[in-house]
């Protein structure tokens, strides 16, 4: 569960989480990374839990000498209290056997918590789309319906495509519909979860393929904007973000001139 960097913990009372998905391209992680070293969030704690593969490495938002050696474990807090938002980072995989005990603690934190809404950064393999999801943007939303009623008006003013769902038997138009999320990790079974809890939470997700995803998560970061208005936006083009300096490692190290 949540342990705070201070003695006191901050009360989350009435603020907006978000958090990732370890989902196809890792989209909902490089969105958010650009959310904490753009808005240039303080880590307020880490999220423990033995769900997550271990993991611990350098600050991946320094800006100094100084902090550039501070240490990061695999889920970490930050916090704007001007913003009311919290992000909880994950930066490793759940491990497959302790997938409903993670989601059953992230529901309980969030309940424990009082966060006014929830929303989850995700991303669902292209190629798995049907002929639906082929048209327009690659672009979905999902809200619960204790959301619903709170952001529905605001989400169809931005005309934003609700994920569709799909035949349970493909070419059968008239079989069963349900809600598919391939390459989505837990994204599904938390919002699951969180209807049936009646939790206010939000999906923002894309359909991309492996690769290069850093356009990706500018695409997913300035539609989270859109609605949320986490950074002004100019009257012309998109808001101004910027990339954490662990972003040059994304791709590891350039090819050395001596094989050549």
């Amino acid at each position: 569960m949540f342990v705070s960097t201070d003695e006191s913990p901050p009360s989350f009372k009435s603020y907006t989480l978000l958090m990732p998905a370890v989902s196809v391209g890792n989209v909902g992680q490089l969105a958010v990374d650009l959310i904490i070293s753009t808005l240039q969030l303080p880590k307020v704690g880490h999220f423990h839990t033995d769900s997550l593969i271990p993991m611990v490495g350098n600050n991946p938002y320094a800006t100094s000498a100084e902090n550039a050696n501070d240490l990061s474990t695999n889920a970490e807090v930050y916090c704007s209290k001007d913003l009311k938002l919290a992000v909880l980072q994950i930066r490793t995989p759940i491990i497959q056997t302790r997938i409903r005990q993670f989601r059953k603690n992230i529901v309980s934190w969030i309940k424990s918590s009082g966060f006014s809404k929830t929303v989850i950064l995700s991303s669902s393999h292209a190629y798995q789309r049907d002929d639906q999801q082929l048209q327009g943007t690659p672009l979905r939303y999902l809200l619960t319906p204790a959301l619903q009623k709170e952001a529905g008006q605001r989400i169809q003013e931005l005309e934003w495509r609700e994920m569709e769902k799909v035949s349970t038997f493909p070419g059968i138009s008239d079989s069963e519909q349900k809600l598919y999320i391939p390459g989505g990790g837990v994204t599904k079974g938390l919002y699951t979860d969180c209807c049936d809890e009646d939790i206010r939470m939000a999906v923002v997700l894309i359909f991309c393929s492996e690769g290069d995803n850093i356009p990706d998560a500018f695409a997913l970061g300035n539609y989270l904007n859109d609605w949320l208005h986490l950074l002004g936006k100019p009257a012309q083009g998109s808001p101004q973000w910027n990339m954490p300096p662990s972003w040059k490692l994304l791709f590891g190290n350039g090819i050395p001139p001596a094989i050549f």
